[in-house]
């Protein structure tokens, strides 16, 4: 196995796990410098990683990222992103309060389920991604729940509720931001000048 494919093996692996980018950019450059060590000193990618290059990998995961922090993460960008829909509810309708009917509580429990279930399984979810999960699970549920619970408004949630969703996610949410620009600027620094 080359060192290429060392690579590519473990990063589909951390991404499958649910790794946040910016640590899979860290643990790609920290394993690619130790098969350069390696390869340097005439050893192989093997050497390095063992015969079973998935459960090295999947020991590094579980070591870097363990399920609790991940489920933790993923719960909090979850409110993130769901604060986020409700303040453009709020402005789209331009109120301080919305009303709350059975239909749109399943929705977003079982988009917020699913979306949490999937990031924790395979991986981030992309936007086209989350669109195809709000129409495939999300819709359906809305749907039944307002055939058989009806229309009514189950309370008003106020403006404040949607913004304090925001904040168990917002130092995730500005860490990668922050990861994402400084590796922007290391690929723009890092590229030839032409």
């Amino acid at each position: 196995m080359t060192n290429a494919q060392i690579l590519a093996a473990c990063r589909s692996n951390w991404e499958y796990r649910g790794i946040d980018d910016a640590s899979v950019r860290e643990m790609l450059e920290e394993l690619a410098t130790h098969l350069e060590d390696a390869q340097t000193a005439g050893r192989s990618g093997q050497d390095v990683v063992g015969q079973d290059v998935r459960s090295f990998a999947a020991a590094w995961a579980r070591a870097r990222a363990p399920f609790s922090r991940r489920v933790a993460r993923t719960a909090s960008m979850t409110c993130f992103a769901v604060g986020c829909v409700l303040i453009l509810a709020y402005l789209l309708r331009w109120t301080t309060e919305l009303a709350v009917t059975p239909a749109y509580l399943a929705f977003w429990a079982s988009l917020c389920v699913a979306t949490v279930v999937w990031e924790l399984r395979r991986g981030s979810l992309g936007m086209g991604a989350r669109c195809a999960v709000a129409v495939a699970i999300a819709l359906p549920v809305a749907i039944l729940t307002g055939l058989l619970a009806g229309d009514e408004v189950l309370f008003a949630l106020p403006l404040w509720a949607a913004l304090a969703l925001l904040v168990p996610g917002l130092p995730y949410a500005v860490a990668d931001a922050r990861a994402r620009s400084s590796h922007t600027a290391d690929d723009t620094s890092a590229s030839p000048a032409r």
